[in-house]
């Protein structure tokens, strides 16, 4: 039989914003309680006193105070190395049958070309391309036929190369984006691979943005 204890968790484990509020000491339990009420009444399908929510949130705040430090801290303190790319334009291209196409004839100008920057990331109905500016001509060239919709230069890159396992955590991507976020540092593009992450910046929030994540497994 699921217990409240058991439907508190899973509400709150799913949530990484709440489970760092909760293992802090910041959030206030009754409110929260009342907050979550009615998920878990809904999940257990019956009436449940709010006290009984909030002695279950007491409960799960030290075990979640362990596993913020135990398992998150330890994942960000073990990321691999840093590395930074400057000079770098972002393209917005709408979808089209002949996309794939400008998008390997690129490549093959690129194959021999180490130091180039370049990623591509197609979505449902656009498809992004992050590349070094100085192959600024080749893509004018490529896509000139091709339906432009956003375009910047003047950016930088972070990559982050990611401890295995970061996957499998809950709340470890958003710990980097909230300390990116509360440094006030705007992302232009986010490129993620299972073992790299990317931040694009302008290139005025290059250094800023080095600093930060490069501190994120030291506090």
């Amino acid at each position: 039989m699921v217990s409240i204890s058991h439907v508190v968790e899973d509400i709150v484990k799913h949530r990484p914003y709440l489970s760092e509020s909760l293992a802090a000491g910041i959030i206030n339990v009754s409110s929260l309680a009342r907050q979550l009420q009615p998920d878990v009444e809904r999940k257990l399908r019956k009436e449940v006193n709010t006290g009984a929510i909030v002695m279950a949130l007491n409960r799960l705040a030290p075990y979640l105070q362990v596993r913020e430090q135990v398992q998150l801290n330890k994942l960000l303190s073990n990321m691999g190395d840093i590395i930074l790319r400057s000079n770098l334009c972002d393209y917005t291209f709408k979808n089209s049958p002949t996309l794939l196409d400008c998008h390997i004839e690129v490549l093959k100008n690129l194959v021999k070309n180490d130091e180039i920057f370049y990623t591509m990331v197609q979505g449902v109905f656009e498809t992004n391309l992050v590349i070094s500016d100085a192959m600024e001509t080749l893509i004018a060239d490529f896509f000139k036929d091709e339906l432009c919709l956003f375009k910047q230069g003047s950016l930088s890159s972070v990559t982050l190369k990611l401890p295995k396992g970061n996957s499998m955590q809950p709340g470890f991507y958003y710990t980097i984006m909230k300390e990116l976020s509360w440094e006030g540092i705007n992302l232009t593009e986010v490129i993620s691979s299972t073992n790299e992450f990317t931040v694009v910046v302008d290139n005025s929030l290059i250094d800023k943005t080095f600093v930060v994540l490069k501190n994120i497994g030291k506090r």
